[in-house]
């Protein structure tokens, strides 16, 4: 006998959505509750005031019921949405000071700060093996190139988050480190056979799958497996390797279906049905309203036609209820002495991962410096804005002679341009892309790196690594400019 579903059930169940604004209006609250949606993920459109996402996650909770999924991208690093908690350290950070302890302490560390704020899922760690320099989108949200490295930290810093009772989501199956290409804006490609990707993109994946609550899809064709469709709508991928080679029996959930990876070619109705059919457990469905309810309408359909089976929705919502149960939404007091504790905890953990390459040393106090800087870096929609001229003149307080040469966009530099009258010149690289052919004439004295670590390989200077730029990345940057700090880190990626 066909199993059948239960009146119960609804499609909504199955769907996690975004919300526009800093508080939960009536219209958003009314269709919650009518397409019986239990999973709303925020972005940093959401998050005004701490006590302001606090009310948002409580009323969140009110609508969709005490098995509701409240998610988050708090990685660490530049990307940190509730940047008013103690900022964590990017997994690059954490894989350049290399002590499982410390990745355990950060990851317990962000989990409190996201109980206290409402969140119960946190879509990190990125468990991707950055093994590719050019990668446009991972670089330092990587732990580092090799899947020992990457899998070891990883499972710490997950450990410490999920000892203080907030779901982990390692990402994104099965791995996006060695891509040319940003899924946000195109379908990347990884030309790898399978035993390739056995030997490295995968064995984080196999050596973490019992302990993450959820996995997250990637957007990539990996034609070798499957060269027709996507990861996260590939029944070959999901439902054969992840599910049925390797076990899993967690959560799965897609990457955001709005990125033109697969909204420009599948569209959000077809790739919706394509996914659950796959063997994801949740769509992540962006948009408008009428957009997230054309997604939720196409479940219902397809489960009305029988291009979804019963079964398989309704082991969807199990798993679903399952990590829901374990990992409820709380909304714990996060102040005082803890919250001290843990953010003198984040900026010891970026200290540790300075790192410095080519012999680098900090100029003394007296002499006559030039500094080169982007002043404005914004946002690219998966990253937090990087850092400001302001920042990067900060870290030069302490010294006396100091030209600051403002620039709109510092990948357009042209070295011959500089002035030789013998000051020491620093170039500050605050932006994400690499330079490129450009950058090889350059020849600074010190080359800081803020962002993007394989800027190092551009440019043949001197070079120290933050591997970020949050308060405690450029606070550790600039005691090392002041010989209060050495650089102790060791990169965890190759750059020389």
């Amino acid at each position: 006998m066909s199993t059948r579903l239960p009146p119960d059930f609804d499609a909504g169940r199955l769907v996690m959505v975004d919300i526009t604004g800093t508080s939960l209006d009536a219209a958003t609250a009314d269709f919650l509750r009518q397409q019986r949606i239990r999973a709303v993920c925020l972005f940093r459109k959401n998050l005004g005031t701490e006590a302001q996402v606090r009310q948002l996650t409580r009323d969140l909770r009110a609508v969709m019921g005490p098995q509701a999924l409240i998610g988050l991208d708090q990685e660490g690093g530049s990307v940190v949405r509730a940047t008013f908690l103690p900022q964590p350290p990017s997994a690059m950070s954490l894989g350049a000071a290399g002590d499982e302890a410390l990745a355990t302490q950060v990851g317990a560390a962000v989990a409190r700060g996201l109980r206290g704020i409402g969140i119960n899922w946190n879509f990190a760690p990125v468990v991707d093996i950055n093994n590719n320099p050019a990668n446009p989108v991972i670089a330092e949200r990587s732990f580092g190139e090799s899947a020992e490295t990457v899998t070891r930290l990883a499972g710490a810093w997950m450990q410490g988050s999920l000892s203080e009772g907030v779901a982990c989501c390692i990402k994104h199956f099965p791995g996006h480190g060695d891509t040319h290409v940003d899924s946000h804006l195109d379908l990347p490609t990884v030309a790898k056979s399978r035993a390739e990707l056995d030997a490295l993109e995968l064995r984080p994946f196999r050596a973490l799958r019992e302990a993450a609550p959820s996995v997250m899809t990637a957007h990539i064709v990996y034609p070798a497996i499957d060269p027709d469709y996507p990861a996260t709508l590939s029944r070959t991928i999901l439902g054969g390797i992840l599910r049925e080679e390797l076990g899993y029996d967690g959560v799965v959930i897609t990457d955001a279906l709005m990125m033109k990876a697969i909204a420009d070619r599948y569209g959000y109705a077809r790739a919706a049905v394509l996914a659950i059919q796959a063997g994801a457990d949740m769509i992540l469905a962006q948009g408008s309203l009428a957009e997230q309810a054309q997604a939720i309408d196409a479940l219902r359909q397809g489960l009305a036609r029988g291009d979804i089976a019963p079964e398989r929705a309704l082991q969807a919502q199990a798993r679903l209820d399952r990590m829901a149960d374990r990992y409820p939404v709380r909304l714990d007091d996060y102040a005082g002495a803890q919250r001290e504790a843990d953010d003198a905890l984040m900026r010891q953990a970026w200290a540790r991962g300075l790192c410095a390459l080519r012999g680098a040393q900090a100029p003394s106090r007296d002499l006559p410096l030039r500094v080169l800087v982007q002043d404005e870096v914004p946002t690219d929609g998966v990253s937090e804005a990087g850092p400001t001229g302001e920042q990067v003149r900060a870290l030069f307080r302490d010294h006396t002679a100091v030209e600051f040469v403002s620039l709109q966009d510092i990948s357009s530099l042209d070295w011959q341009t500089l002035p030789r009258d013998g000051r020491f010149t620093v170039l500050a690289s605050t932006h994400r892309a690499r330079y490129g052919e450009r950058a090889r004439t350059w020849s600074p004295d010190l080359h800081l790196v803020l962002w993007n670590p394989f800027q190092a390989l551009d440019v043949a200077a001197p070079t120290v690594i933050s591997w970020g730029y949050a308060d405690g990345a450029l606070g550790a940057l600039g005691d090392w400019m002041c010989g209060r700090l050495s650089a102790s880190g060791r990169s965890p990626v190759t750059l020389d």
